[in-house]
């Protein structure tokens, strides 16, 4: 029995997620990807409003992109320090690592923006509803913790991290490799540190030939699916880290992270290299800003 969460979660879960949950449950029929925009270097980190605007960033052109819930396109933010993830806090500020300028920022409606914290090295970034921040970084192997308190700490090492996410009790953390056919997960503790490192999400589909999975970005839906971007296509995963399918990729280049927005939360973003596209879907995201850390249901 998997150690990660508690006895009664675990059952809880098999119990509610026993019956398979494949893609028929997520696709509508004749709802295909729509392209939304194009034109850019490198698109990656979808995040959304509580509004249900989507907001992404061109990294090498250091510039970020707003996405209304009708589909509008505007310019957000320019010289933004090749910006790699983003994501809303419950404050309202989205916040992003400066890649370049080895910080994370907390960026303003308006896009000016404050340092929370410097001289770090940050891929991608999740957002407690307590106002810490889990952060990946890969050139040293390891996650950092940012505090409330904006204090950082190492708190998982050893690993090549590249996507993070939470669940949405705020209590288990999840984490991609590109070069491993699974996701890790971690329980988060009451003072952010994380115990209990387990392979969940497995086996991640691969292309013929390939021992690769290129995992990437994640993001979950109110059901607790997981979705995972990766060189196969969106890999869907249910509660129980079961794979429930595939979704194929809307062009063939990388595709590298996903998010919900639009004004039901029913509409999946996805940005693939040098394009950005949506598509209606069954289920409903939420916001992570909305995510409660109340942890009470990892006790042992």
């Amino acid at each position: 029995m998997r150690t990660l969460i508690g006895v009664t979660v675990l059952l809880f879960a098999q119990q509610v997620f026993a019956q398979d949950m494949p893609l028929t449950q997520v696709l509508i029929e004749k709802e295909p990807w729509q392209l939304v925009g194009e034109g850019f270097r490198f698109v990656e980190s979808p995040a959304s409003d509580k509004e249900g605007n989507i907001y992404f960033s061109d990294v090498p052109d250091s510039k970020i992109y707003k996405i209304t819930p009708q589909g509008s396109l505007s310019l957000f933010a320019r010289e933004t320090g090749e910006t790699t993830g983003l994501m809303f806090g419950k404050d309202g500020k989205l916040y992003g690592c400066r890649h370049k300028e080895r910080s994370i920022v907390a960026y303003n409606l308006d896009a000016t923006f404050q340092v929370v914290a410097d001289n770090v090295t940050a891929h991608d970034l999740v957002v407690t509803s307590d106002g810490g921040i889990y952060f990946s970084d890969p050139s040293h192997k390891r996650i950092g913790y940012l505090s409330p308190q904006r204090s950082v700490a190492v708190v998982a090492k050893n690993l090549h991290p590249n996507g993070i996410t939470l669940w949405h009790d705020g209590g288990t953390l999840v984490v991609t490799e590109r070069d491993h056919p699974y996701l890790w997960t971690f329980r988060v503790e009451k003072d952010g540190r994380l115990s209990y490192r387990e392979k969940y999400y497995l086996p991640l589909t691969l292309t013929s030939g390939s021992h690769l999975p290129g995992s990437d970005g994640m993001t979950m839906d109110r059901d607790g699916r997981l979705y995972v971007t990766s060189t196969a296509g969106l890999q869907m995963f249910d509660p129980t880290g079961r794979q429930g399918g595939v979704i194929v990729k809307p062009q063939q280049k990388h595709l590298s992270d996903i998010a919900f927005g639009g004004p039901q939360f029913n509409m999946m973003y996805v940005t693939c290299s040098d394009k950005v596209y949506r598509r209606k879907v069954k289920p409903q995201g939420i916001p992570f800003y909305g995510f409660s850390r109340d942890l009470s249901t990892n006790s042992k």
